[in-house]
């Protein structure tokens, strides 16, 4: 489990760090597009740095953790969450404008626009989650041993001393759902229905094709993003066992940043170019040499 998992981190930091890299210097893909790919291959990092490196070291025998740093890699996880449920949305807004309404789109998908987005992504699940944070930090604890590989606020619920009144911590849970994966949710849907409503207008069959073939990556994100997310949410309350949580909590946080990577570079033919392009450029000094 050990050796997988170390793997697996690796390969996600390499892959995260490899795409930001190649979109960084070829100006090619100095597009919005791939601005808020380099943002997602951040986030997708900083997220599975939060939780892998301490499981790892629960793996070697190292059980512990103090109550700060237990609340930080809570705040983290869930303040990344929500930054890539609403950086997805954005991601959906931005391929709805190129395909629907490509004449328009230079002039409305500047620079500082998308920084403006992103800036949003960021702001206001930082508000939410250190709120809830905030609240979760003062609820007196009655067992400090939780079930759990990183501390999940479900789990650190289930330490909360029995009698203590939680349903405003729940309430405000719920509230900031709605903001941060129910909102983004049905913008990224109702964004892919007009694209499908586009692409199905197109009267020839390969431009049809060429069109959804610049959307599959990102619904490709969308699916496991969301889909895994959902489950979690929906699981039923009784009859559902603690391992099974942990595997689902273990896959929605390892796979999506593992997959990023190479969903985008497989997918995506003008970061397929620029690799190429600068792998020729690599062989090209190795021979001058």
């Amino acid at each position: 489990m050990f050796g997988i998992l170390l793997l697996v981190y690796f390969t996600t930091l390499v892959g995260n760090l490899l795409i930001t890299i190649i979109i960084c210097t070829d100006y090619r893909l100095h597009l919005p597009m791939y601005f808020f790919l380099t943002s997602l291959s951040i986030l997708e990092t900083l997220g599975i740095s939060a939780i892998i490196p301490v499981l790892l070291s629960v793996l070697i025998g190292r059980k512990t953790i103090s109550i700060h740093a237990c609340h930080t890699q809570c705040f983290i996880y869930f303040f990344i969450s929500s930054s890539v449920f609403l950086l997805l949305s954005v991601m959906s807004i931005d391929r709805y404008l190129a395909i629907c309404s490509p004449l328009r789109y230079p002039a409305i998908m500047r620079h500082t626009f998308c920084v403006q987005l992103l800036s949003i992504c960021v702001a206001i699940p930082f508000v939410f989650v250190l709120y809830m944070v905030i609240l979760i930090s003062k609820l007196p604890l009655c067992c400090y041993i939780i079930d759990h590989f990183f501390c999940d606020s479900t789990a650190i619920l289930k330490l909360v001393c029995v009698g203590v009144d939680i349903n405003f911590f729940t309430l405000s849970a719920v509230i900031s759902s709605i903001f941060t994966l129910v909102i983004p949710l049905i913008i990224t849907v109702i964004s892919y229905m007009f694209i499908v409503y586009t692409i199905v207008k197109i009267p020839s069959e390969k431009g049809r094709q060429k069109t959804f073939s610049t959307c599959v990556s990102h619904l490709t994100m969308v699916s496991i993003v969301f889909g895994s997310a959902i489950f979690i949410q929906i699981r039923p309350s009784k009859g559902y066992s603690i391992l099974t949580d942990k595997i689902i909590n273990l896959v929605s946080t390892a796979m999506a940043p593992l997959l990023n990577p190479f969903i985008y570079t497989l997918r995506n033919q003008q970061v397929k170019d620029s690799i190429r392009d600068a792998a020729r450029s690599k062989r090209s000094l190795f021979c001058k040499s």
